[in-house]
């Protein structure tokens, strides 16, 4: 250990990298490329489901279209809305778990920092997990009162209207604001909400999620108004996610957002 220190102390007066800067850059590569990679495996499910969707419906996506909703089939929708909420929310929340990485960088053994960061991820993605349990079930609901047809989009334009106008006017609500303003300011976040430990990362990570959601369920209805395997409406919503939460105009997108799917959903309901 003695050697390894002096060296250290060697490498640090020379200008080049000492072992423990090495090994905090490995830690943050590690973490950024399971972000990327549990991102990129989302994608890479969405992506050929929702083209054979529109496709030939013979291949990724042929069990949706079974009539049955036994057991099996629900499981693998809530599976479905799981991956989409992974695919689609985890790029932003990337920025506030890379920075809890280097909190915990600066303040405890480098070894240990994945492992939280990890954990504070599975929280998050442990309240979309939920989510996907309503989304799914509101699905069984809305195909019931054949409401969305067996390509899951809306029946009816009155049933699209209803569903961006809810959209629009929770855009505008002070809970969008409030909820949004947390997710856009990680470092306040952090500090109000700090725990020690895995568990503690867990429920940072559910926290945070739990913001995240009310800053944009809403958003997910219109998977329902445009289609939920419709690949231009998931990417759509994932840019208008990650613009609102990182762009330096997101609070003012969100309110313009709002106001055009209430103009949008006021066209539908007059028609």
């Amino acid at each position: 250990m003695t050697r390894l220190a002096d060296r250290d102390v060697v490498q640090a007066q020379s200008g080049a990298p000492t072992l423990l800067e090495r090994l905090v850059r490995q830690d943050r590569t590690i973490a950024s490329a399971g972000l990327i990679i549990v991102t990129l495996l989302c994608w890479l499910w969405i992506v050929p489901m929702a083209r054979d969707m529109y496709g030939s419906m013979t291949g990724a996506s042929a069990w949706m279209m079974r009539a049955a909703w036994d057991t099996r089939h629900l499981v693998l929708l809530w599976a479905m809305w799981m991956v989409m909420m992974a695919g689609m929310m985890l790029p932003s929340a990337a920025p506030i778990l890379l920075l809890y990485g280097g909190l915990l960088r600066k303040r405890r053994n480098p070894w240990h920092s994945a492992a939280r960061i990890y954990a504070m991820g599975a929280g998050y993605l442990l309240v979309w997990a939920v989510f996907s349990v309503g989304a799914t079930a509101l699905q069984r609901i809305l195909s019931r009162l054949l409401l969305l047809t067996p390509m899951m989009e809306t029946a009816t334009p009155r049933a699209q209207g209803i569903l961006l106008l809810i959209a629009g006017v929770y855009q505008l609500s002070p809970q969008k604001a409030a909820c949004l303003h947390v997710c856009r300011t990680p470092v306040s976040f952090l500090t109000q909400h700090w725990r020690e430990g895995v568990r503690g990362a867990l429920s940072m990570g559910i926290a945070h999620g739990v913001y995240c959601l009310g800053c944009c369920w809403a958003l997910m209805l219109l998977l329902f108004a445009g289609g939920v395997m419709n690949l231009l409406v998931i990417g759509a919503l994932t840019i208008l996610v990650l613009i609102e939460k990182l762009a330096p105009f997101g609070l003012r997108s969100s309110r313009v957002s709002g106001a055009a799917f209430i103009g949008l959903a006021l066209w539908l309901l007059a028609g």
